[in-house]
């Protein structure tokens, strides 16, 4: 069934010229090409991820994407230099040193693209 497929992250956006520069110009990811007018394919890693023009950008308040990244703290800093702003959670089980949250080994931060949707990166 889908547990040998490849998933793809699907991201709705309400304006996709400004989603283009920040998931390419902020988040570094790679554009690749698509034949689909309201749709804008990004490469991150070995993913694709799929960012669509939607009139439901942004209702969504749950993460709709993580990174897995070696050094949360870094991918933290390299971002807040870039603008990016980070959310704060008070969740059971968590201690939060600066945008970094703690839980066991866990490290996370969370940010949103300019439509509210919700991304995070974690690491060891």
């Amino acid at each position: 069934m889908l547990g040998d497929k490849k998933a793809m992250p699907t991201i709705p956006v309400k304006d996709l010229e400004k989603a283009k520069r920040f998931y390419k110009d902020t988040l570094g990811l790679k554009p690749s090409e698509t034949d689909e007018p309201m749709v804008v394919m990004f490469k991150s890693g070995d993913t694709s991820v799929l960012v669509y023009q939607s009139q439901y950008a942004g209702t969504n308040q749950a993460t709709a994407v993580s990174w897995e990244v070696g050094d949360v703290e870094r991918e933290v800093q390299v971002l807040k230099d870039k603008g990016v702003a980070f959310e704060h959670y008070d969740m059971p089980g968590t201690t939060r040193l600066g945008d970094v949250h703690l839980t066991g080994k866990t490290k996370a931060a969370w940010f949103k693209d300019p439509d509210g949707n919700i991304h995070a990166i974690v690491g060891p």
